[in-house]
């Protein structure tokens, strides 16, 4: 990987617990699940990162699952663990969560920018500050910014739990690209993809 990182971590945002599995908050989580299936490994609880962990290799790369369980509000915690443990650079960590303003299904990489008001990024910025990486996992937005906290804590429609796993695909293929490549190619590879 052109960026000399023999490490990374790719955290999925999300809140712990079968109630919220479903739903849109959540689909950080599904996306370090989609990770850690497609390179079978098996997520543990890992009490010191408050939150359960995975690791596998892509392309020569060693790359640490991190599902914090403290809840979205507090995922900083987590991260923080996890970065000050493995002394890991904001260059090193991949972060995915849901996002509001991006259709259901459409992805977007970027590197560091503001919390756009997602609590788990807002909590993230209070230890790393606002350049890491991002993985942006569009659920669509209800229209009314009333709606929103029952929208993210509800369930995708059929149609548009399709569309963002399907977009959860790409996004896996993109990492793959990522730690192959460039981080260029690998944006411009999602972003061209639908």
């Amino acid at each position: 990987m052109p960026e000399d990182k023999k490490i990374i971590a790719i955290v999925g945002l999300g809140n712990p617990g079968a109630e919220y599995q479903r739903t849109r908050h959540n689909a950080g989580f599904w996306f370090a699940d989609l990770i850690a299936d497609r390179f079978r490994a098996d997520f543990r609880s890992e009490s010191k990162f408050f939150g359960a962990t995975a690791r596998v290799k892509i392309a020569g790369t060693d790359v640490l699952l991190l599902k914090p369980t403290t809840f979205m509000n507090k995922s900083g915690q987590a991260v923080a663990a996890l970065v000050n443990f493995y002394k890991l650079t904001p260059d090193q960590l991949l972060v995915a969560h849901d996002e509001l303003d991006l259709p259901a299904g459409a992805m977007k990489l970027k590197i560091g920018g503001g919390h756009g008001g997602h609590n788990g990024l807002r909590d993230i910025h209070k230890s790393q500050g606002p350049d890491y990486r991002r993985l942006r996992v569009g659920i669509g937005h209800p229209g009314d910014k009333n709606l929103v906290l029952d929208y993210v804590l509800g369930r995708p429609s059929k149609a548009d739990e399709e569309a963002i796993f399907n977009g959860l695909a790409r996004s896996a293929d993109a990492v793959e690209t990522w730690l192959s490549t460039t981080w260029d190619k690998a944006t411009q590879q999602l972003h061209t993809s639908a």
